[in-house]
């Protein structure tokens, strides 16, 4: 069967089809409507006994739902008519709404469906890359057109075309039977349907089209289900029990613990990808929190590799943040309770930190530990893990803390960067050394210090939370803390651009990616000189009333926390400002390397492109051997490059619990994380690079990646991020700052607000609100 108008597909459909209904209708062309309206009322009033009901009145041009363009939305639909008036009324609109018609654009009218439980809008591929997936995108609403329309919360399913576990008396089984039909009666396999389902569990079509999307190259669907079978395996495999493990299962996560999605994107290249595992989570990160008093599991790595997808082992990040001297029965019971609550609550997947896990003492623990007490947790349990909490607090945030030790290194990799580079090294010697270095005088402290500033800001807000310090002072506290982040700006107004440049060049959006040119490579991309006139930022002073003073220092001394107001402040201030300063060190030395090995890749013909496709350790294994550098390279990138085109064909959950959900997966709705109290109305824009038009606007970035800071530098209203929780570095950026900003909102509002031209954001009534 072959696409005609939207009126005439359902006409066709009526007699054939048998997985769904559909609704009766009456059809018109524009030219009847035009010359005999009179007519065309009789007609319809006369012949059909459902004209006395509610009705909708449709668009069926020529040039919509053809297989090279949908014209979606482009004409009126009008919903709920009652009456002749209405419906003459509403007729017109849709008239008027074709313009130039043609003599055969139609207008239907049919009876609007009731008591509906589901509607929303199915396509039989995944429209984001043609993969062969079932996307679901529905509402629980009684509108037929909540989807469509975007007035309603989207709830999305990703159904495998080779998935058969679905319920068979489950609509989503009875949907994706009508997929599949409708395949096969067109012969396409990449449709846009609309559906609703009844109280009565019944479905109906309301309307069929061609999917019109572009093609991965190189792809194939058997590919894409071979892919998926392995992936269900390796799911298995990671979830089940491990004999050195607390926890019975395990779950998988983009976003808990060192939050991969932000830093490196969902689908990173594999440089970069292969970079952060060596940097940081293969045994970095293990190895510093256990220095800081959690649990030993060195040799655990923190990041999984799905095809390409990035995963923190949930279950091995709840492990280490159990304090070393907790019982080995109560490790068990925690990790095991945190795991379930995780699991029913997956939108807390980017702030398990804050809303699920207890990691450190804090002023209100007591309140907040009522939770295990829920749980069935005994109270010598709960004073146990209070007292082990306390004693590990105690021990990282005291003067002569592992912190101070943490800055102290990070403060001897600049002179060790600079005398490497201006050696007589080679470039993979030189590449070899700045990561070890990186390693060791880098993240390794930077680790520590992140673990501080967030013991840090877990004090502050215990403060917020025992009404000791308000909102306010909490925020007018952030604002007074200057960072090396926040004194760009002032650097950028005052300083020359090549002084400017000189101390902050080697910054980059993407941290990890070759792909990202630094701020001294392509100053223009980032900067514009016009920006200088913007007024300096001020910081505040931020001081205790002697009754705050008075209030915190009861409180510690009954806590037994060992500091004074003074000296707790000064710990706070000073981890805060370590973990940024530990950041902006570091990363001067990964981003030399990613230059060197942009060199390396240009003195073989390899551009950099190429080179974003290379595994790090195949340059490192190179040091110390013989092996040819250039075979060795040339394999790597063949290898990622096929690697990657897997990454691109998966689309996975932010949190994986069932090696099913290869296969099946509602994508959550994450809760965003609004910063600020603030609101404002202002246009939006998702091209950052484009500097003069940043100005005044709310700006869109995929993740909250600190290489971004340079848009601070920028006159912005407001941010948005897809990824990136309320402890980042853009949020604390942007709380410095004021400016109104939803970090992490998630896949689905995300992609929702960005269709916008025009948003309000309300950060402190926590609403995005589209005007435009």
């Amino acid at each position: 069967m072959i696409f005609t108008t939207k009126s005439q597909n359902l006409i066709s459909l009526q007699n054939i089809l048998t997985t769904a209904k559909i609704l009766p209708q009456f059809c018109f062309t524009a030219e009847q409507w035009k010359n005999e309206s009179n007519d065309v009322l009789n007609s319809f009033f006369t012949l059909y006994k459902w004209s006395n009901k509610k009705l909708i009145v449709r668009s069926s041009a020529v040039c919509e739902d053809s297989a090279f363009q949908s014209y979606a939305g482009y004409y009126d639909s009008i919903l709920n008519v009652e009456g002749v008036k209405k419906l003459e009324s509403a007729i017109e609109s849709v008239y008027q709404s074709f313009e130039n018609y043609t003599p055969n654009d139609e207008i239907f009218i049919q009876p609007m469906l009731e008591n509906v439980d589901i509607s929303g809008v199915a396509f039989t591929k995944d429209p984001s890359n043609n993969t062969p997936y079932y996307v679901l995108n529905y509402s629980l609403s009684s509108s037929t057109d909540a989807i469509t329309a975007g007035t309603s919360n989207e709830n999305v399913s990703y159904i495998s075309k080779q998935f058969d576990g679905l319920d068979k008396e489950s609509w989503q089984f009875k949907l994706c039977s009508l997929c599949k039909e409708l395949e096969k009666i067109y012969g396409l396999d990449a449709l846009d349907i609309e559906f609703a389902v009844d109280k009565n569990k019944h479905l109906y079509l309301f309307q069929v089209r061609p999917l019109i999307i572009k093609s991965l190259d190189n792809f194939c669907d058997q590919e894409h289900f071979k892919i998926l079978k392995t992936l269900e395996a390796t799911i298995s495999r990671f979830i089940k029990p491990h004999p050195y493990l607390n926890g019975e299962r395990s779950v998988l996560g983009i976003m808990p613990d060192w939050n991969p999605a932000e830093i490196i994107g969902v689908r990173p290249r594999p440089l970069a990808l292969s970079l952060y595992k060596e940097l940081i989570t293969d045994s970095t990160w293990a190895y510093q929190r256990n220095n800081y008093g959690y649990k030993q599991l060195r040799s655990f790595p923190l990041l999984l590799s799905l095809a390409g997808l990035p995963y923190i082992d949930v279950r091995v990040s709840f492990n280490s943040f159990i304090p070393k001297d907790t019982p080995d029965r109560l490790a068990e019971k925690l990790v095991n309770y945190y795991i379930n609550e995780l699991k029913n609550a997956p939108e807390k997947h980017d702030k398990v930190e804050f809303d699920i896990i207890f990691s450190c003492f804090t002023l209100d623990l007591n309140e907040r530990l009522k939770r295990l007490s829920e749980a069935g947790f005994s109270e010598s349990e709960l004073i146990t893990f209070t007292e082990s909490l306390k004693k590990l607090t105690n021990n990282i945030i005291k003067n002569d803390g592992l912190w101070k030790k943490d800055i102290e290194k990070i403060n001897t990799l600049p002179n060790r960067r600079i005398k490497i580079l201006s050696s007589d090294l080679s470039k993979v010697e030189k590449i070899h050394w700045l990561l070890e270095d990186c390693k060791r005088y880098g993240t390794l402290p930077f680790a520590g210090l992140a673990r501080a500033g967030f013991i840090a800001v877990q004090f502050l807000r215990s403060m917020v939370a025992k009404n000791i310090i308000t909102e306010q002072d909490y925020n007018k506290f952030l604002s007074s803390i200057a960072t090396v982040s926040s004194t760009l700006k002032q650097d950028f107004i005052n300083l020359p651009l090549s002084s400017f440049l000189q101390q902050y060049g080697h910054l980059r959006p993407g941290t990890y990616d070759i792909l990202s040119p630094r701020y001294d490579k392509a100053p223009e991309r980032y900067f514009n000189q016009s920006d200088k006139n913007v007024k300096e930022q001020t910081f505040d002073n931020f001081t205790l009333s002697l009754e705050q003073l008075s209030a915190l220092k009861e409180l510690l001394e009954k806590s037994g926390i060992e500091h004074d107001v003074i000296s707790l402040f000064s710990f706070i201030k000073g981890a805060i400002e370590g973990r940024e300063y530990a950041k902006f060190i570091f990363t001067h030395s990964l981003s030399d390397a990613l230059e060197l090995i942009t060199e390396l890749g240009l003195e073989h013909q390899l551009n950099t492109d190429d080179m974003s496709y290379v595994d790090i350790s195949s340059i490192l294994k190179t040091y110390s051997s013989s092996d040819d550098l250039l075979n060795i390279i040339k394999s790597s990138i063949d290898t990622g490059k096929k690697n990657h085109l897997k990454a691109q064909q998966i689309t996975l959950p932010p949190l994986i619990s069932s090696p099913s959900d290869a296969y099946f997966f509602n994508m959550p709705e994450g809760e965003p994380n609004y910063i600020t109290q603030g609101k404002i109305t202002a246009e939006t824009t998702m091209n950052p690079a484009a500097y003069e038009e940043l100005a005044g606007k709310i700006v869109f970035i995929p993740s909250a990646d600190p290489g971004f800071d340079w848009l601070f530098s920028h006159p912005i209203a407001g941010l948005i991020t897809k990824y990136g929780g309320c402890n980042s570095h853009m949020a604390i950026r942007a709380g410095e700052l004021n400016i109104p900003s939803v970090i992490g909102a998630g896949e689905i509002l995300y992609a929702k607000w960005l269709k916008a031209e025009k948003l309000e954001l309300d950060a402190n009534n926590k609403k995005v609100i589209i005007i435009r």
